[in-house]
């Protein structure tokens, strides 16, 4: 690549050499290096010798050192974005700084929040989770420091020379390393629809920086050149952290301190610096998929002169600690942001490291709450992410239900297990487990495929193979993929596509009820498309406009309003205008006012519960429409009575306080950067102009979003926010349904009608009402003792009734009831009681009801080994002209009139004389 030959090579003699191993060109100093100095052609040469005369104390300094020295150079320093990427539609994690930009600014479509910029973006990926704890340098969550530059066609900022140049110097100049200890390897880099050349910084056998150079888009695999010039670098922090110290691994770099009280809280076994170095030098050079982790083992043994059992056990709980200080990491920055544990979405990916942790906990014998581990986490990662510490109630409390589950759901491992194994068996003839059984039981019920081999092991005699990148298969699956969002209308895009965009009417004037338009097209005499319209199309939870259109042929019902492309489409009922005819539009103004306040209020309801229940909360879909509307948040249980109250009583706080609702249009960039990424509440917004919905004053607002939907002027127009009913509808997700204005009222109305109703029904004031219910409920509950105490007294006369009707036929009882329209819950605590009673029995009970004659027969389980319930119902069947069937224990069955017992009694005797 003739373009990396940078003024810095050429100035200093770098030479440009080809690995003998991976084929790749590198630029070096050293006039004897071979290899291209990465892994696995270079073994790493910095543990236990780090390079450089920077040593510093905490990660912390060399975050500062990094961002300090691009301030220096011109670059602007920026906070760094949420991992929860909720302004795209293509990723739920943010993989790398870049993911900040794209697509918008790469595209060019808007201005950075700084040309040139620089940040610490904490990164998340699942590529390598099954690496993770074992290699020594694999990590899921991770900060990219970076410094980027955008150079548009009449603006150049920096290229490849000055990049590379930046590089260098941080290397040398503020880590102290020499000049000949830094090696430059040539390579392409794609991610996110755009690539490019990189360099990527290796020193002693790490690669610790990749620079990028990008400025190609991926279109259908192929490299098409972009107008723009990107510098998309990427520092692991984490990983110069690891160079400078020369730790074994980088865990014990980056969560050392935490790691060693961790073990000394769980007094496990701390293996040599020299196991580790092998275990990493193992690892990471040949990677798990590469070889077997049994082998490494072998490996390390022979190596350290230990029995390879010690070291097995050894090192299996060192990867586990070096796995629990990871993902705790990665996953308290998850749930700072909002990803609450569940079985979709980001919250999947959650609940996958979740599981892991708990998984490790439990195969090495950790019996430790893992919110203890977590807290001490925590305490651990305070003074680098104050913000996740401020959420350290929340993540807690997350953890402890999910701990939970796990406990729950390893009680009741073996009876799934062995279920699935059981299934499998009956349609393939094999009893085995496969991976895809293994991946069933995992997304299903959440079990990992070590406790499902340990399981199947130990309880069926079964062999199960877990992949070894098991877990890095489950995450691929998550990730999440963007499509166009389909028409909700039967109107083809093409048989609009020649049609220019339609004037938006109702963003001119929300309050426009009245227009005049022309009619461009009338599709299969139902679908019209004007030049402009003041009917809103739904779009963003808020359902369409109704009305009228008048027309020289009549009038025609507006019943819905969609969007196809760039056009609004109005769905009619009625007569059918002409096209190129101006018409009359009515928006149903009553309609249209009313929907204004919902979705005000579910603006203010939003920021209510977040206030009320934690900043964890999130939108997680809406629909405002009349008479009521509903809100989906995040949230991992159902709210209390009292935290619903003190949610609806902040909501009608804002509404009395009638604040203003301003709306204005701001570039995407200027939004974010006033507002941050809150904004995208109800999803990812396209565009490059945001249309920003502020609740509240400018001083002090109390809720700002980018929405498109049709808002009040000020909170008091809003009248009442009522919350009708709050319930779970997901995991992770609360619906709450409300209502306001005019419709609360009337609800409000209704429930005093309701309670006049029960107060005229029990004879009690209105004030007495709860009082009166009380002793109603009870007085219930005396008559339900009462009656379950008769039932007893019944029961025990129908069991000795049955009892003198017993006959032994082949060492086994048999006897009969019958009943006239019993009940069958009575029916069912009866021969519960009888078969309790005498275990050895098959019980007949006939219960002769309006249309016919209903039969019942219960199997003690001891019978049932001797007497298949389904041949002895096919026997009865044929006998009494009746159907019905059975399982194991028990059989029912139903045949028309009111036949003779006897038919019954002989079909079972002579069952029961065959055995």
């Amino acid at each position: 690549m003739e373009e990396l030959r940078t003024r810095l090579f050429e100035r200093m003699g770098f030479y440009r050499r080809q690995c003998p191993y991976c084929k790749h060109y590198f630029w070096t100093l050293d006039k004897g290096q071979e290899t291209c100095g990465d892994q696995p052609c270079t073994p790493y040469l910095f543990i236990g010798n780090p390079p450089g005369k920077f040593r510093p104390e905490s990660i912390r300094d060399v975050r500062e050192k990094f961002l300090n020295f691009f301030e220096g150079h011109g670059h602007t320093r920026i906070k760094r974005y949420p991992v929860v990427a909720r302004w795209r539609t293509d990723v739920y994690l943010v993989g790398a700084s870049i993911y900040d930009f794209q697509p918008w600014v790469t595209e060019g479509i808007v201005p950075p929040p700084a040309n040139p910029l620089t940040l610490s973006q904490p990164s998340i990926r699942f590529t390598d989770i099954d690496k993770v704890g074992r290699s020594g340098r694999h990590l899921t969550g991770f900060e990219m420091m970076a410094h980027h530059a955008f150079n548009y066609p009449d603006k150049h900022v920096y290229w490849i020379d000055e990049t590379v140049g930046y590089a260098h110097e941080f290397f040398t100049k503020e880590l102290g390393l020499r000049d000949d200890e830094i090696t430059y390897k040539e390579n392409i880099w794609e991610g996110g629809g755009n690539a490019g050349e990189c360099l990527e910084v290796l020193v002693g056998g790490l690669e610790v920086a990749t620079l990028v150079f990008m400025h190609y888009r991926t279109v259908d695999g192929k490299y098409v050149e972009m107008p723009m010039k990107i510098v998309d670098t990427g520092y692991g922090l984490e990983r110069i952290y690891w160079l400078l110290t020369g730790k074994p691994t980088v865990y014990d770099a980056v969560f050392g301190t935490f790691i060693e009280k961790l073990r000394g809280k769980l007094g496990l076994p701390k293996p040599s610096d020299e196991m580790l170095m092998h275990m990493a030098t193992y690892f990471g050079q040949l990677d798990p998929e590469v070889t077997s982790i049994e082998k490494a083992y072998e490996y390390i043994s022979g190596k350290v002169g230990m029995d390879v059992n010690e070291v097995r056990s050894t090192l299996k709980a060192q990867e586990t600690l070096y796995m629990l200080g990871d993902h705790g990491r990665t996953l308290s920055w998850m749930m700072a942001d909002g990803a609450i544990p569940s079985n979709s979405g980001v919250g999947y990916l959650g609940r996958l490291l979740l599981r892991r942790m708990l998984r490790s906990m439990y195969v090495v014998g950790i019996e430790m709450p893992l919110t203890e581990l977590m807290s001490m986490e925590l305490e651990f990662l305070r003074d680098d992410y104050p913000e996740v510490y401020e959420e350290r109630q929340t993540i807690i409390e997350l953890v402890e239900i999910e701990e939970k589950k796990f406990r729950e759901l390893l009680r009741q491992s073996p009876s799934i297990i062995d279920r699935v194994v059981r299934d499998r068996e009956r349609r393939t003839g094999k009893r085995e487990l496969t991976v895809d059984d293994l991946v069933m039981l995992y997304d299903s019920q959440g079990l990992p495929p070590e406790i499902v081999r340990e399981v199947a092991s130990s309880r069926l005699g079964l062999s199960v193979v877990v992949p070894d990148d098991f877990y890095s298969r489950l995450a691929a699956k998550y990730q999440r993929e963007s499509g166009e969002e389909r028409p909700r209308v039967d109107v083809n895009p093409v048989e609009v596509q020649d049609l220019p965009q339609t004037r938006e009417l109702f963003y001119d004037n929300m309050r426009l009820f009245q227009f005049t338009a022309k009619v461009l097209r009338v599709i299969r005499g139902k679908y019209v498309v004007l030049d402009q319209t003041a009917f809103y199309p739904e779009g963003g939870g808020q359902v369409a406009d109704h009305g009228i259109i008048r027309h020289s042929r009549g009038e025609s019902r507006v019943v819905d309003v969609q969007r196809v492309g760039p056009v609004i489409v109005h769905v009619i009922e009625g007569e059918t205008p002409m096209e190129d005819e101006t018409i009359e539009g009515v928006v149903d103004s009553t309609r249209r006012l009313d929907l204004m306040r919902m979705h005000t209020a579910t603006h203010i309801l939003l920021q209510s519960i977040r206030r009320v229940l934690g900043r964890h909360v999130w939108q997680a879909g809406a629909e405002k429409n009349v008479p009521f509307s509903r809100l989906d948040v995040t949230h991992y249980k159902l709210p209390s009575r009292d935290e619903i109250r003190k949610i609806e009583e902040l909501a009608n706080q804002m509404v009395i306080a009638n604040h203003p609702v301003v709306i204005r249009w701001l570039g995407r960039t200027e939004a974010e950067s006033k507002f941050g990424v809150y904004i995208y509440q109800g999803g990812a917004v396209p565009g490059a102009r945001l249309r920003i919905v502020q609740v509240g004053p400018d001083d002090s607002p109390y809720d700002v979003e980018a929405c498109g939907g049709m808002h009040v002027s000020s909170t008091g127009e809003i009248g009442m926010i009522k919350i009708v009913k709050v319930e779970k509808i997901q995991e992770g997700v609360v619906r709450f349904i409300f209502t306001t204005g005019r419709h609360a009222i009337n609800y409000v109305e209704s429930l005093e009608d309701s309670i006049s109703s029960v107060s005229e029904l029990i004879g009690k004031g209105r004030e007495d009402v709860v009082k009166g219910v009380k002793e109603l409920i009870e007085e219930t509950n005396r008559m339900e003792s009462r009656i379950r105490e008769l039932t007893r007294k019944a029961v025990k006369g129908d069991i000795a009734d049955a009892i003198s009707r017993e006959v032994m036929i082949n060492d086994t009882g048999f006897t009969y009831m019958e009943y006239e329209n019993e009940d069958k819950n009575y029916i069912q605590e009866f021969a519960k009681e009888y078969l309790g009673a005498r275990p050895n029995t098959v019980l007949l009970i006939i219960n002769r009801v309006g249309n016919g004659t209903e039969y019942m027969v219960y199997l003690s389980p001891e019978t049932a080994k001797r007497i298949n319930i389904r041949e002895l119902m096919t026997k009865i069947n044929l006998s009494v002209n009746g159907k019905g069937g059975g399982s194991t224990t028990y059989g029912q069955g139903f045949t028309q009139g009111k036949p003779s017992i006897d038919p019954f009694i002989n079909a079972i005797k002579a069952v029961l004389q065959a055995l």
